[in-house]
C-alpha cells in the first residue's frame, strides 16, 4: 500500500470537511430554513443503503458508493440542473475533482474512490441504479421533512414530480409509495 504523508491526510480531511458545511443548492434556492448539507445527504444515503440486504445488490458497495457519489462537490460545489452548467461540463468538472481528491489518499483508495464515482455516474450496474434511486428517495424524503417543518404541504412539489419514473425496483417503489401516502395525509 502506497502511504501518504500526514499533510496529505490533513489536506484530504480538510477537503472532505467542506461537505459538512456545503449546503445543497436546491434547498438554498428554495429558501428552506436550515438547508441540508452535502455531507448530511451522503450520510443518510449510506445509512439507507444498509437496508439493501435482500441480496439483489452488493450492499457494502452501495454504502461506499453513497458515501462517494457527491465527493467531488467538495471542490466544484453542488451543481444542479438549474445552475446553467451542461451535463458534460458538470461531469468533466466532477471527474477532475475526483482525480484531485484521489491524489491525496493511498493509490488503491484513490482508485476505488474514482471507480465508485464513475460507476455511479454511468448508472449501469445494479448497485449504481440502486444508489441513484436512493439519491432520489433521499431528496423526496428531505423535501417532505421541510414541508412538514414549515407547515406548507405542497410547497416543494417540484421535488416529487419525477417520482413516477424515478423508482424502478424494490424497495424503492414501496418506500416512495409510503412517502406519497404520508404526504397526502397532510
Amino acid at each position: 500500500m502506497a502511504t501518504k504523508t500526514a499533510s496529505d491526510v490533513l489536506a484530504f480531511s480538510k477537503l472532505i470537511g467542506v461537505l459538512k458545511h456545503l449546503k445543497r443548492t436546491g434547498w438554498v434556492k428554495r429558501e428552506v430554513d436550515g438547508p441540508e448539507t452535502v455531507a448530511g445527504h451522503m450520510y443518510r444515503m449510506a445509512l439507507l443503503a444498509f437496508l439493501l440486504n435482500d441480496g439483489s445488490v452488493d450492499r457494502d458497495r452501495c454504502i461506499r458508493m453513497a458515501l462517494v457519489h457527491d465527493l467531488g462537490e467538495a471542490i466544484v460545489g453542488d451543481i444542479t440542473p438549474h445552475c446553467g452548467v451542461s451535463d458534460q461540463d458538470k461531469y468533466e468538472r466532477e471527474k477532475a475533482a475526483m482525480e484531485r481528491i484521489a491524489e491525496l489518499v493511498p493509490n488503491e483508495v484513490g482508485k476505488e474512490l474514482v471507480e465508485l464515482w464513475q460507476e455511479y455516474e454511468k448508472g449501469e450496474t445494479a448497485e449504481a441504479r440502486a444508489v441513484k434511486q436512493l439519491d432520489k428517495f433521499d431528496m423526496m424524503a428531505q423535501a417532505h421533512e421541510y414541508e412538514q417543518v414549515e407547515g406548507k404541504s405542497g410547497r416543494l412539489e417540484e421535488f416529487f414530480s419525477t417520482a413516477p419514473t424515478a423508482f424502478t425496483t424494490e424497495p424503492f417503489l414501496s418506500w416512495s409509495d409510503q412517502l406519497k401516502t404520508a404526504r397526502k395525509k397532510e
